[in-house]
């Protein structure tokens, strides 16, 4: 029952961040790219602020994997490098929490490009 409830959570934590994504490109002329700079900036000032935490600990990957998620991970990767290393943690603390995604989506998206047949826009 425990695991259910885990789910259950990751859930509606992923699916409620996801559902204001939509609600933007539906009831606004927001781009994709400009929802998805927000929502970056949004994770990042919300974790900054000590509010993204407590959503991640309810929602785990439902708070992490949505592109917020990836604000968050940049901010605590600056937070902490700036602890251990000072003033310098600003510049490295980000790049050096993200780099695993940032590889994997590099790497997976070039053999999907090798395996599919992309089409270049005239």
């Amino acid at each position: 029952m425990e695991i259910f409830l885990t789910y259950l959570k990751v859930f509606i934590t992923g699916g409620f961040i996801c559902t204001i994504a939509q609600v933007l490109i539906d009831k606004t002329k927001l781009t994709p790219a400009r929802i998805l700079v927000l929502f970056v900036t949004l994770g990042v000032i919300l974790t900054g602020l000590g509010i993204y935490e407590p959503l991640v600990q309810f929602g785990k990957a439902g708070a992490t994997v949505p592109i917020s998620g990836f604000g968050y991970s940049l901010a605590t990767g600056v937070m902490e490098e700036v602890d251990k290393k000072g003033l310098i943690g600003i510049f490295t603390g980000g790049v050096t929490a993200t780099a695993g995604g940032i590889s994997a989506a590099i790497i997976f998206g070039y053999f999907a490009g090798l395996i599919s047949k992309p089409n270049i826009k005239k």
